[in-house]
């Protein structure tokens, strides 16, 4: 958890509190600490000994860096503009296209006409239409009664829905609560190793700095391979890792072009089945047209018609189906040549029709006009009919029993709902309390590493002064002193 100490509560509250003439003055001190405290009297030689500044240390290279980006916030607007004018002239070209291609097209291609359905699937859509169609008392009796239930079931599906959220705002308030107070030992951890890094790096550093203050022997010079055995190796673990995923990636796709083939071919094997089968069932449907044809007489005509109308149909798109049907019929033990002739002719313009005419039962007559039809999926139709006819008393029962299950349904699927959404909250704040807490060792490791980005440099130079010789003992002392100093209160900072 990121702390700042100059956001603690008890410091803004009391500097809200300050008069403007105590907040200047408090300031004023503060300015004039930080001014005391960084107008040293050394010259430049002895601050450049006691904060270990080197000679030449470049900034980075993209701190001038300008990455120029080109505005492309016009081009999407562009885009649409362009697009939706591609798509006008598609539409149009598309009724040009159609306009051209039903000048010469045959009469049984054509489309049949569509009748325009008017579908009244919700219940207060039929009861309006049936006061309109018929008002009479008995149609406005069971539309006041629908509405009033209506009325009522929206007010209480309005408090229970409420009452759930209520519900499961409360539990989630007690699982963040819970939550937060996990987290506190979980951030209690961080903090302390954080400490125990710093520590054990002034004991390390501390350590090896006064084996050469306190000895008066020519220290031998340490070597800094470590650091750089250090980053190889994490270049190099990096470098086995990227090829691990190649090699993976390469075996990936490999697997999946073996898989392909092996589904394709399999596939292809299926159609090669599937088509024997149809071969065989075709010829059994050829077989049983024969038996019906050689079994065919005067009598029987009407029946035959309409067995071998349903047998022929299913011969329809195979290779010779035409001729195959022509020469059946040819067989046919009818009197009159020209009743074959209407029949192969009318089964033969059938099958070469692409549409049919729908039902009219169900889709009208196909005259370009509206049409009603009432479809209600809704439990307010059972009370509805049982309205319109109280005396029926199973018109009664089954809207108690619709509306029965329905309430319960939805009382449950409610009461689902809630326990699910609090059960799904516990468990993401047990997720987020473990990940939390695996997230402890890398967020050290990451302040580790950030420490030693900072610290590193510095015990280098110290070094580097070491070997040159040129510096006392005194001010190999105060350059150590103030590593150390580094490494207590330098960045990354353990309240941040």
């Amino acid at each position: 958890m990121n702390v700042n100490p100059l956001n603690d509560a008890e410091n803004i509250r009391r500097q809200r509190n300050l008069t403007d003439s105590q907040r200047k003055n408090s300031t004023s001190t503060k300015e004039g600490v930080v001014v005391n405290n960084n107008i040293g009297k050394n010259n430049l030689s002895a601050s450049r000994k006691t904060y270990l500044i080197s000679t030449d240390v470049k900034m980075p290279e993209n701190l001038y860096s300008d990455n120029s980006t080109v505005d492309k916030k016009l081009i999407p607007l562009s885009g649409i503009a362009l697009g939706v004018m591609s798509v006008i002239t598609l539409i149009t070209a598309l009724i040009s296209r159609s306009a051209k291609a039903a000048r010469n097209l045959p009469k049984e291609k054509w489309l049949p006409a569509v009748t325009r359905n008017v579908n009244l699937s919700k219940e207060t859509s039929q009861i309006i239409y049936q006061m309109v169609q018929s008002p009479n008392k008995k149609t406005f009796i069971a539309a006041g009664g629908v509405l009033a239930l209506s009325a009522m079931a929206f007010m209480g599906k309005t408090f229970f829905d409420g009452y759930k959220d209520i519900w499961v705002k409360r539990k989630e308030a007690n699982i963040q609560k819970n939550l937060q107070e996990s987290l506190v030992n979980v951030e209690t951890n961080a903090f302390s190793g954080k400490i125990q890094i710093v520590r054990s790096m002034l004991s390390k550093y501390a350590n090896d700095f006064e084996n050469y203050l306190i000895s008066d022997n020519e220290p031998i010079l340490p070597n800094f391979g470590k650091v750089k055995y250090l980053q190889s190796f994490t270049s190099s673990k990096n470098e086995t890792s990227g090829r691990n995923s190649n090699w993976a990636n390469i075996m990936l796709g490999a697997g999946t072009a073996i898989a392909i083939t092996v589904l394709g071919y399999l596939s292809l094997k299926n159609l090669t089945r599937g088509k024997k089968y149809l071969q065989e069932n075709l010829q059994k449907v050829k077989d049983t047209i024969s038996s019906v044809v050689n079994s065919s007489d005067e009598y029987k005509k009407d029946t035959d018609k309409i067995t071998l109308e349903y047998l022929f149909t299913s011969l329809d798109g195979t290779d010779g189906a035409a001729e195959f049907i022509s020469g059946q019929i040819n067989k046919l033990k009818w009197n009159k040549q020209e009743e074959k002739n209407e029949f192969l002719h009318n089964l033969l313009t059938r099958m070469k029709t692409s549409t049919i005419q729908v039902n009219p039962n169900i889709g009208g007559d196909g005259t370009p006009r509206p049409a009603f039809n009432s479809f209600v999926d809704d439990y307010r139709a059972f009370f509805y009919n049982w309205l319109i006819d109280t005396d029926n008393p199973q018109f009664k029962q089954l809207f108690l029993g619709i509306t029965g299950v329905t309430a319960v349904s939805y009382g449950g699927k409610l009461a689902g709902d809630a326990i699910k959404e609090v059960q799904v909250k516990k468990i993401n704040a047990e997720t987020e309390l473990e990940l939390q807490k695996r997230l402890v060792s890398t967020e050290l490791r990451n302040f580790k590493s950030k420490k030693d980005a900072a610290v590193l440099p510095l015990v280098e130079e110290f070094y580097r002064r070491l070997d040159s010789g040129k510096c006392t003992k005194e001010e190999l002392k105060t350059m150590a002193e103030n590593i150390l100093s580094e490494i207590k209160n330098g960045p990354p900072y353990v309240y941040s």
